[in-house]
């Protein structure tokens, strides 16, 4: 078995300062339970009740969740798919012609019988990059990432089911520190707590909405084997799910 990456010496320094930030840690964080090799595992790793998606740019492939062997690729029009999420039995994704300007973000869902991608919602240019999207207690959750330095602009915008926006809030000042040059990749909700990732480092960012104001807070992190990007939490096993970019791999992992 391929050995994930350790954790750099400066993704360690980033992390006892996060932690240092926040005021709370998961000193034990997530340990890896299994691997397998997907040559897509650029952007994400997703997954629903039968199969395990690996992502990149313009395509999604499907892979059996026992044996890792891929079953399907997609087809459909796609120039940089971010995340994906499961839901009511297809794959939603977010998607943007990063990095073109205007900026322009889609949601793209996949029919994950046919394989088909198509354009399930177009935001057109709404003022970033749709980097992830999932639906939570019958609202969509947004993140529209903004890079450089311009990244202290990204926004986390909550939807409703007609999509009319009914909330948006910034990423904490000390996170934007720690993401350099990016955004969060990926995020998802989780036993009330917002989980992020970066772009590359080995961190999971616990966030919350602040109970005034419109910017985000920082609870906690905690050290994970994957490499920032995408990532799912598997509902049967309750294992995050995610990527190692450099090594092509899908990765689980479990507290």
């Amino acid at each position: 078995m391929l050995q994930i990456r350790k954790v750099t010496q400066m993704s360690m320094v980033w992390f006892v300062a996060l932690a240092t930030l926040a005021g709370t840690t998961h000193a034990q964080g997530w340990k890896q339970t299994r691997e397998f090799e997907a040559a897509e595992a650029i952007q994400a790793a997703a997954i629903d009740a039968q199969f395990v998606y690996a992502i990149n740019n313009t395509q999604v492939a499907k892979y059996d969740r026992s044996s890792g062997q891929r079953l399907a690729l997609s087809s459909g029009e796609a120039k940089h798919l971010n995340s994906g999420f499961a839901w009511e039995g297809k794959l939603y994704c977010a998607h943007s012609n990063y990095p073109l300007m205007p900026e322009k973000s889609e949601i793209k869902v996949l029919d994950v019988q046919s394989m088909e991608l198509t354009t399930y919602k177009d935001f057109g240019d709404y003022g970033g990059s749709l980097t992830w999207c999932v639906r939570e207690d019958d609202v969509w959750w947004c993140h529209f990432a903004k890079y450089a330095e311009l990244n202290s602009k990204s926004f986390l915008v909550k939807f409703d089911s007609d999509w009319k926006e009914i909330n948006r809030w910034t990423l904490p000042p000390g996170l934007i520190a720690q993401l350099g040059q990016y955004s969060l990749s990926g995020g998802l909700w989780h036993d009330g707590m917002l989980l992020a990732t970066g772009h590359d480092d080995p961190i999971v960012f616990h966030l919350r909405l602040p109970k005034s104001g419109q910017v985000l807070e920082l609870v906690g992190t905690e050290p994970a084997p994957i490499t920032g990007q995408g990532f799912a939490i598997d509902r049967q096993s309750n294992e995050l799910v995610g990527i190692n970019r450099a090594k092509r791999l899908v990765v689980f992992a479990k507290r």
